[in-house]
């Protein structure tokens, strides 16, 4: 019976009805949800606020954010790296570092390492180069021989880079890319040679430039943008000899790749090019892609696309054509490959974008030499809203206040104040008083030897007259003379010579001119 009636209780019709109302309200939060979701594609994106950052007068072609957010690195072609710190800015928006870690060569790639607390600078420079934080150097990778034709036999890039990027897990290890048409893969330990080379080869079996470079998100493939126009990917877990996927004429010949990015779910690839196009690519059928958009124009060859942080846009920017007079980012849709939004910059060319997943804050790096930063008022977190709120702390001046004057000419003397002198007149007295001016020793117009000769001409004098002697010395003085004055006291009370030979001579014997003209009586040699 009670079996029955627990049975009876959930088949119960209030309990039907109940469930049905819990499933409906269900359905209702979910269209809800998906119709904010749609709603919202538009409004994910972090635009309501924007501040301005001013790296110099040249483009900003790389910008890196560390993985905290805490600090921005901006790289431009006038050879400056500048670093940000958004806990230490104040509204004036000023960077806190600015240098130049490879001389006469523009930077062209800027990235902070997994941890954050090394970056790697690629410059135009055949070295590259890791930084500390706070822009000073760890380490610099070896320099190739130059004269060797088989890149595999020398210890480092021969030729100007082109792009780097670190390991999204191993912490040590980075890749570059040259014009010496190799990847190389160094760790950070062993700068003096590389990990491994990897040689890119066109479809006619000859070199060919890789223009950009990139690890997947996982850190197994490493991929390369060709001059040639091809994607050339390799298994990171093999050796390096062959590439595990190859598409050729991914993009027009002779017209460089600017931009390989990796999607956070890892099976797509967007690619941003010179030839002025911006495609996606799907990884498990890597032939065509399935999607393009095409007259993007771009003027710089470190142009990037990127994914927003939930994949479901693609960011990239736009360079200023003739004509028009607004640079813009634009985004589109992943899954409808629609054009979501258009943000217009500033009356220069957009080349770098970042958009940063922990911050929600958006990075431009514009062709005028500023660094715009667009933030949602609500959504984002720290990095530039810290510093908007601070305000740009002055120096004070100081302000004196001159009190009324009032002069009494027949006052009393204990009523009696003195007027004020000027400054100028005041300083003139100063000036005359040896104390107030420390005015130094006047120097010597008698003698010679400086400061010695107050105390005699010669230097012996000046040390026979600082030992204490009471009676002056003249310079001009025989000096013989000066001895046989004290003949007669030497006589009368020896104290020196004398004493000595009491016993052994009592008589002084002095030698006598016949004795120096006799014979000697040293033996002479023969």
């Amino acid at each position: 019976m009670s079996k029955m009636a627990n049975d009876s209780q959930i088949l119960s019709p209030k309990n039907i009805i109940d469930g049905r109302k819990v499933e409906e309200d269900e359905e209702e939060e979910e269209d809800d949800e998906s119709e904010t979701e749609e709603m919202s594609l538009k409004e994910k994106i972090p635009c309501t606020h924007e501040v301005t950052m001013t790296h110099g007068t040249k483009a900003v072609i790389a910008i890196a954010a560390d993985p905290s957010g805490a600090r921005l690195a901006s790289g431009s072609i006038d050879y400056d790296v500048c670093f940000w710190d958004f806990a230490g800015m104040d509204s004036s928006m000023r960077s806190f570092r600015t240098l130049q870690p490879c001389e006469n060569h523009p930077i062209k790639c800027l990235q902070y390492s997994t941890t954050g607390d090394v970056i790697l600078v690629i410059s135009g420079a055949a070295q590259a180069k890791v930084l500390d934080r706070d822009g000073f150097e760890k380490c610099e990778t070896v320099k190739g021989d130059q004269y060797i034709t088989d890149m595999a036999r020398t210890k480092g890039h021969t030729a100007g880079l082109n792009s780097g990027c670190w390991h999204p897990f191993t912490k040590e290890e980075y890749l570059t890319c040259s014009q010496d048409s190799t990847c190389r893969i160094w760790l950070l330990h062993r700068p003096r040679g590389h990990k491994n080379v990897i040689k890119c080869r066109a479809q006619n079996g000859v070199k060919t430039i890789p223009t950009t470079c990139s690890y997947s998100r996982e850190g197994t493939v490493v991929a390369c943008g060709c001059i040639d126009g091809s994607i050339q990917m390799w298994d990171h877990r093999k050796n390096f000899v062959n590439p595990s996927l190859t598409l050729r004429n991914a993009h027009s010949s002779n017209n460089e790749i600017s931009s390989l990015s990796f999607s956070y779910l890892g099976h797509t690839l967007a690619t941003r090019s010179c030839d002025d196009t911006l495609k996606l690519w799907d990884l498990r059928s890597f032939k065509v892609p399935i999607f393009e958009v095409k007259d993007l124009f771009s003027r710089y060859e470190t142009t990037d696309c990127m994914f927003s942080p939930d994949d479901s846009m693609i960011v990239t920017g736009e360079s200023l054509k003739k004509g028009q007079d607004m640079g813009k980012i634009l985004f589109y849709d992943t899954k409808t490959f629609e054009l979501v939004n258009e943000i217009p910059v500033t009356n220069s060319h957009v080349i770098k974008t970042l958009w940063h997943p922990k911050l929600n804050q958006l990075f431009v790096g514009c062709g005028n030499g500023i660094v715009k930063v667009y933030y949602d008022i609500n959504r984002s977190m720290r990095g530039a809203k810290l510093c908007v709120v601070k305000s740009h702390f002055k120096h004070k001046h100081m302000e004196v206040m001159s009190t009324q004057q009032i002069i009494t000419p027949h006052a009393l003397p204990l009523f009696r104040q003195d007027r004020p002198k000027s400054v100028r007149k005041q300083m003139e007295k100063d000036r005359l008083d040896p104390v107030k001016s420390r005015r130094p020793d006047l120097p010597i117009t008698s003698g010679q030897g400086g400061r010695v000769a107050s105390s005699g001409g010669t230097l012996s004098s000046y040390v026979i007259r600082n030992l204490g002697l009471s009676k002056r010395i003249e310079d001009d003085q025989d000096p013989r003379e000066a001895i046989l004055k004290y003949a007669k006291e030497a006589e009368e009370n020896p104290y020196w010579i004398a004493p000595a030979y009491k016993k052994t001579q009592p008589k002084t014997i002095f030698q006598t001119d016949e004795q120096d003209s006799g014979p000697s009586t040293k033996k002479q040699k023969t």
